[in-house]
């Protein structure tokens, strides 16, 4: 029963000339319509050295770790170097930045670093990024000073050279922390960040299999829900080979769309393939626990569970950044709970954690944010399909 319902419900679902729409031709149209739009930014806006300053107070010269960390990112002697530095005092950056000669400078108060920007931008954003890792690693050697001290001590020796074992914990940590490298001149563009944020579209899209596929199980919903409810076999398996058969659907619409921006719009997602693809199936397992909410909680027509679906889908692309790249920092910087527990930010953040750090822990946390949520919107799909009763069919 279960194998026969499946092929039965993969025919079905395929031979819906609007699903196939939704979810097949309009990515890729809409992929098509990004390379054009996009394909020629990238030569006139490369990410060049970003412009900005430091506020050169007591506390900055005594924090070693922004010291050194900006010394390299700044060094002229360093072809990847990031940054452009000035050192100065707080008027004289309220000034350039005024003067828009700066995207931003920052300044160390009470013994934490802040950022002071005048506009949200792509630039502004991987300035407060760098700050942030930088403060982590500054936190982390501080940590393991202390416990290394607390152990000479114990032991004994109390001539250290605080200065060399400084030295030591920072090289450790350098080799074993996040190292952000300047690689956007050559890699970064506005068409592979519109292309992420078009793949998390792609795989919460499917989830409009998943909602039909309930749909079909649901005896007020479809003639075939009707026979469901009233005949003598394991609803379970009925619902699980549906909702199998519109998630491998799902899998190959986008495995379509992938293959179509790498062979035909030459899109470069760059050296991590494999885990973007992973990453791409986790998203549309997101996806179709969406569809099966709004299948099961919504109590209306096929159309309308259509239409909130895309209507949520779009939204939260909107927030992760499709609109506008900018949108995704304006998001994190005001009302950061809004992308913690959106997915299409989950799929995408997952993307650009894949380009901006050389280890992978952002990563799978999104992957594993991804999994806890499709876990959550599957419970909450099992328990409103288990209370469905009716009173006549």
């Amino acid at each position: 029963m279960f194998i026969h319902n499946f092929i039965y419900s993969f025919k079905t679902l395929f031979k819906n000339k609007a699903l196939i729409f939704w979810t097949f031709a309009f990515p890729i149209i809409l992929g098509t319509f990004f390379n054009m739009a996009f394909s020629n930014i990238e030569n006139s806006e490369k990410l060049n050295i970003i412009q900005i300053a430091i506020i050169d107070n007591e506390e900055f010269k005594n924090n070693e770790i922004l010291k050194k960390s900006f010394e390299e990112l700044s060094n002229e002697s360093n072809e990847e170097r990031m940054f452009n530095t000035q050192y100065v005092t707080e008027e004289k950056a309220k000034e350039l930045l005024e003067n828009d000669e700066i995207v931003g400078y920052l300044k160390v108060e009470d013994e934490e670093p802040n950022i002071i920007v005048k506009k949200s931008g792509i630039n502004e954003t991987i300035f407060k990024y760098i700050v942030e890792e930088i403060n982590a690693t500054s936190q982390i050697v501080e940590d393991i000073a202390k416990s290394e001290i607390e152990k000479q001590i114990m032991a004994g020796n109390v001539n250290l050279d605080y200065e060399k074992l400084y030295e030591n914990i920072i090289e450790e940590v350098q080799n074993q922390e996040v190292n952000l490298n300047n690689i956007s001149n050559s890699n970064l563009s506005y068409t592979m960040i519109e292309f992420y944020t078009l793949i998390a579209m792609a795989c919460l899209y499917g989830g409009i299999f998943g909602m039909v596929a309930i749909n079909q199980n649901l005896a007020n919903m479809s003639s075939k829900g009707k026979r469901v409810a009233v005949a003598p076999i394991s609803k379970l398996k009925l619902v699980f080979s549906s909702v199998f058969a519109s998630y491998l659907i799902a899998l190959i619409g986008l495995a379509l769309l992938f293959i179509y921006t790498i062979f035909v719009l030459k899109v470069d997602y760059g050296n991590n393939l494999p885990l973007i693809i992973l990453l791409g199936i986790t998203g549309s397992l997101a996806g179709l626990s969406m569809g099966l909410v709004v299948g099961t909680v919504f109590k209306t027509n096929e159309n309308t569970k259509t239409g909130i679906l895309i209507a949520v889908t779009m939204f939260g692309c909107f927030l992760s950044g499709m609109m506008g790249i900018t949108m995704k920092y304006i998001v994190d910087k005001n009302v950061p709970i809004l992308n913690k527990i959106n997915p299409a930010n989950m799929i995408t953040d997952g993307f650009y954690s894949l380009y901006y750090y050389d280890t992978l822990d952002r990563f799978y946390f999104n992957l594993g944010s991804l999994l806890v949520f499709s876990c959550i919107m599957i419970l909450v799909s099992y328990i409103s399909l288990r209370r469905q009763k009716y009173d006549s069919i």
